[in-house]
């Protein structure tokens, strides 16, 4: 649900030359003669990629991979599988807050969510909401860490996370049908149907999950509709695609540290719930003019939101009630042309993103009615070398501007017709080469950039809205081995001016720009294979986030561990698959401790899951287990031993599958 706000503007920064990025890839897989790789494989440029232009480093979570960790969303998907950090939400949802590269609690401002290369990201404190996609229209999903502005634009410092959903499905009718049932009286169930005739196909798929959770007043309920159609010619594509989303949930509210060791199920917040109804559609061309691709989405994404807070004033419990609309449009056409010469194969790439985003509010507290428009035009140019040693350059440019619009009535002082302009640059300088046999070396320098959000900007440090977030962004790695065996590493630093942060030592709190921080540290991400039958894969992100100026010089950001490793076993024998995983997350400051002086910290904790599955014909049998040691933790805590929000306990669950 909608979060605090945090707002204050600086002068719109002058246009930068657009400088340059050179983008390399890794595929140690084209480096092994015998193995097959698939024509295409992930989405490079905004456009779909031949495996030797795959983005550098981007792991790839395929529709099997989600299947068998028994994820039931999208989110979970992205935590067990790809293993990133997710914290706990505050409102019952299964939407955790993603986090790459140590974000804290702006992470979510801090990472480009898309699907089908369309922005779910808000203008607002919000998590984009990842459980409303239907898991089993999933074909994969692709996880590019570290800084992308130059395709993605604002907001993508930290990486960026595209979901693709099926395009066009082979002939004939198919389907699925699941159930679910465990602890908590949780249940999950979910329909899907696609047809394919010729150049004509259709998807659609229907949910209805629901779980009264691991803490009292938390029950969550969510329906969802979804479906497509696609024609296929022969020079392209093209397509319509719908989702409806209904969700009710209850809010447990946050307890202190001594609250959560005497029963981390309890709620302060025994009345306060909300709901979320979200509709989208969008609409998609491809197509091909000799040497030219020309591609365009067109979406429109609408939210309704309502927040019941309840409070006692002397004897009397009082309501607070909110509500608003929110509306986003966006549209982005894009054009690569792509020549060979020789063994050099060129590729450019030039787009323009045009969004508009608006919000009506009602409440009893504000009646802060926001706009905000953004123009982005970017061009990319990549060379690769097939001889011989497979190596690529990239450079690439982004200007974006934009024109934001707020008044609140209700604000103290009153905000009447404020209106702000912004521009900002993004470039990028990427390259690759296999120094080796299954041996490539990458590197990445850039500049990324985020804007403040309505939120951010309604609740400021001072009169002018915020200056926008500016990084400096770096990145060298290596990535070895083939298809089966496989590790790739990482050094990257971020450094930081002005960051979008609240800040709770500025009078009761309000949203500032930061004096220079610095994100820096090491990934390592690896798979092998044991046997034809169990494979292991493992990801580990140290990561320090500092203060490098101003009074809190060298003191630690908050929310956000040093490490967090996680370990995946899969093993597949005939009928029969098991799949165990875990993840061991580092002690972190508390969310107000900015002056580090807390004599306590978030404890460090490990999670387990596991599932069997069997299969026999077009049916599957599994168990699941979530948390399985039964671990009590908790990942969000906003104060020094308070503002805990408990994760979930033990969840045990059984399910059945249809394929046909």
């Amino acid at each position: 649900m909608k979060s605090a706000v945090v707002p204050r503007s600086a002068p719109a920064i002058k246009p930068l030359a657009l400088a340059c990025a050179l983008s390399l890839s890794v595929l140690a897989a084209n480096a092994v003669a015998q193995e097959s790789v698939p024509s295409i494989v992930v989405t490079g440029a905004r456009f779909p990629a031949q495996s030797a232009a795959a983005p550098i480093g981007a792991t790839v979570i395929t529709a099997e991979d989600i299947r068998r960790s028994g994820a039931t969303d999208v989110n979970a998907a992205i935590r067990k599988v790809g293993g990133v950090y997710g914290r706990q939400s505050l409102d019952a949802s299964p939407d955790f807050a993603l986090d790459l590269r140590g974000f804290g609690s702006n992470s979510a401002q801090n990472l480009v969510i898309l699907v089908d290369g369309v922005r779910l990201n808000e203008n607002e404190l919000t998590n984009a909401v990842l459980s409303s996609i239907p898991v089993d229209t999933v074909e994969r999903i692709e996880i590019q860490r570290g800084a992308s502005s130059v395709l993605y634009g604002e907001g993508a410092t930290g990486g960026v996370i595209n979901i693709i959903t099926r395009r066009g499905v082979q002939g004939g009718t198919h389907g699925s049908l699941f159930a679910e049932a465990g602890r908590f009286d949780a249940h999950d169930l979910r329909a899907s149907l696609s047809h394919g005739a010729g150049p004509l196909s259709f998807d659609l798929a229907l949910a209805d999950r629901g779980t009264d959770n691991y803490r009292k007043n938390s029950e969550f309920k969510q329906k969802t509709a979804s479906g497509g159609v696609q024609y296929n010619y022969g020079a392209g594509r093209a397509g319509l695609r719908f989702e409806r989303s209904e969700q009710d949930a209850r809010f447990p509210g946050s307890l202190s540290e001594a609250q959560f060791r005497a029963d981390p199920r309890q709620t302060l917040t025994p009345d306060d719930f909300g709901t979320l109804d979200t509709d989208r559609v969008s609409a998609y061309v491809e197509h091909r003019i000799g040497g030219l691709e020309l591609a365009a989405e067109l979406s429109r994404r609408e939210r309704d939101v309502t927040a019941n807070y309840f409070y006692m004033s002397g004897a009397t419990k009082v309501a607070s009630r909110s509500a608003y609309a929110a509306r986003q449009t966006q549209f982005s056409p894009r054009v690569r042309h792509t020549a060979s010469f020789g063994d050099k194969r060129n590729e450019l790439v030039a787009g323009v993103d045009f969004m508009r985003w608006e919000r009506q509010t009602t409440s009893d507290f504000s009646l802060g009615d926001a706009e905000q428009d953004s123009k982005a035009f970017y061009l990319r140019n990549e060379i690769l070398w097939n001889a011989p040693h497979n190596a690529r350059l990239a450079i690439g440019g982004r200007h974006e501007r934009f024109t934001k619009d707020y008044s609140d009535p209700l604000a103290f002082p009153p905000v009447l017709n404020e209106h702000r302009k912004q521009s900002i640059n993004a470039w990028s300088l990427e390259g690759s080469i296999d120094v080796l046999p299954q041996v490539s070396v990458f590197a990445k320098a850039g500049r990324s950039y985020r804007i403040a959000n309505v939120d951010e900007n309604s609740l400021r440090s001072g009169p002018e809205v915020l200056a926008p977030q500016t990084s400096r962004d770096l990145e060298l790695g290596v990535t070895a081995g083939g298809m089966d065996r496989q590790i790739t590493a990482r050094l990257f630093r971020h450094r930081l001016q002005n960051e979008i942060f609240y800040d709770p030592t500025i009078g009761w709190g309000a949203n500032t720009n930061l004096d220079p921080t610095r994100r820096q540290g090491v990934e390592l991400e690896g798979k092998y294979a044991l046997t034809q039958d169990l494979r292991l894969t493992g990801q580990w992100q140290r990561v320090d986030a500092e203060f490098t100026a101003g009074p809190n010089a060298g003191r630690e950001m908050v929310l956000v561990p040093k490490n967090v490793a996680t370990l995946r076993l899969a093993w597949t024998q005939g009928s029969h698959n098991a799949d165990i995983g875990a993840q061991w997350v580092d002690s972190q400051r508390y969310g107000s401790d900015f002056t580090n002086s807390c004599g306590a910290r978030i404890p460090s904790y490990t999670t387990l899951d596991a599932r069997y599955a069997y299969r026999m014909n077009g049916w599957e049998a599994a168990i699941t287990a979530l948390n399985l040691a039964d671990r009590q933790y908790y990942s969000n805590a906003f104060g020094c031993r308070s503002g805990i929000y408990p994760s979930d306990g033990r969840q045990l669950k059984l399910s059945l599958r249809y394929d046909f």
